[in-house]
């Protein structure tokens, strides 16, 4: 079997093929369109976007009809699942339509970019009893996958102070690339909301549920865009724990992506996810494999070169943002098969909303803000438009 036939099962009796399509012909679609395509028990039945002659020449590319209308496109081809691929402040409306119509939904990253959205589109699964999916593929990762299993078969003993940093670059080019990139009402909010909800979402997967949360955004070098490019916190974690997130577009040409987990009993686990310039879907590749940078598991500390061999070798016969983009298609829709819950699911993906929420929140009011947090009904999206100011 080669790397990239990332969907194919051991399970001979899963044979079903799931109808799935995609909403939003943007660039990170083409990633999803792959997988689907590279997996045995779907489909690729359909494309939904906004802009016509974007729709249409997706469509023309995979074979399939184009549409302008989600509930349209779900009657018409019989559609079981979709993967929402908008930009992050429309994913609410797709998926809650979709749900009305028993469809599950593969969401890309963040959920979305406020929690009243995420509450409406967990209410509708709930309702319509569908499963949602939030698009978080670096759980995939090799090093972070032996990172998870570390920490839960006791190996640090607890997680009780943690770390990510991202120290990326993001130009005025890239900002032009879209027309709805750099704005809070089109985008949501800047590293917090687009580049960092990768790593947000590992930081709390792997520390555990969280107490208390102070930050600070910034726009240090980005006089061009609305949107923060900076954001520092200090976090305190349900279980005693503490950690701090340092995030950045400001360093150019980029210089990694890590995040470090030290245990209670002296251990340390860690992976550099991104080396280099930031991946950018459908402008960059990924540059470097992600690596186990940190590793002093009594016993273990000589593995980490073996694994970096190891996942060199995999990096160089595989594309990896297709490749582990594909194994996150592969997972949702094996969970609808076999009737379980994704690895990452429309729960778990508001964890990260609420969590860059918080920053937000506790840069405009300057005080430390407590979980859990809640929709706020305020013209400032929950302290967005007051970032950096």
């Amino acid at each position: 079997m080669s790397d990239n036939s990332i969907c194919q099962y051991s399970n001979s009796s899963i044979l079903k093929k799931i109808r799935t399509a995609i909403i939003g012909p943007g660039k990170v679609a083409h990633l999803h369109a792959k997988g689907i395509l590279n997996c045995e028990n779907a489909e690729l039945a359909a494309i939904c976007g906004r802009t016509p002659s974007k729709t249409e020449a997706f469509a023309a590319q995979y074979g399939i009809r184009p549409y302008s209308d989600p509930e349209e496109m779900i009657k018409s081809e019989k559609v079981e699942a979709l993967i929402v691929c908008t930009p992050h402040p429309n994913h609410r409306d797709p998926v809650v339509r979709a749900a009305r119509f028993g469809v599950h939904c593969l969401i890309e990253k963040p959920m979305a970019s406020t929690l009243q959205d995420c509450d409406d589109m967990l209410e509708a699964a709930r309702q319509y009893q569908v499963k949602l999916g939030v698009v978080s593929q670096r759980r995939f990762y090799e090093p972070v996958k032996r990172m998870k299993e570390a920490i839960d078969q006791g190996k640090i003993g607890q997680p009780v102070l943690g770390h990510i940093v991202i120290l990326g670059w993001r130009d005025e080019a890239y900002y032009k690339s879209d027309p709805w990139r750099g704005k809070w009402n089109t985008e949501g909010g800047g590293i917090l909301v687009n580049q960092a909800p990768h790593q947000l979402d590992l930081f709390q997967w792997l520390m555990g549920p969280i107490d208390e949360v102070y930050g600070i955004v910034q726009n240090l070098n980005h006089p061009y865009v609305e949107v923060e490019d900076t954001a520092i916190a200090v976090v305190r974690f349900k279980n005693g724990g503490v950690g701090n997130i340092l995030l950045s577009n400001s360093q150019k040409p980029g210089i990694y992506g890590k995040i470090h987990i030290h245990g209670s009993n002296g251990a340390s686990v860690g992976a550099q996810t991104e080396g280099g310039a930031m991946f950018i879907a459908g402008q960059t590749s990924v540059l470097e494999p992600p690596v186990n940078d940190i590793w002093t598991v009594p016993g273990e500390e000589h593995l980490p070169d073996l694994w970096k061999q190891q996942d060199q070798e995999l990096f160089n016969r595989i594309d990896a943002a297709e490749y582990y983009i594909g194994l996150q298609v592969r997972d949702f829709l094996e969970a609808l098969v076999e009737g379980r819950d994704p690895l990452v699911t429309g729960e778990e993906g508001r964890k990260t909303v609420e969590l860059f929420t918080a920053v937000y929140r506790s840069n405009r009011d300057h005080v430390p803000v407590t979980f859990p947090l809640f929709p706020e009904n305020r013209e400032d999206m929950d302290g967005r438009k007051k970032a950096g100011r």
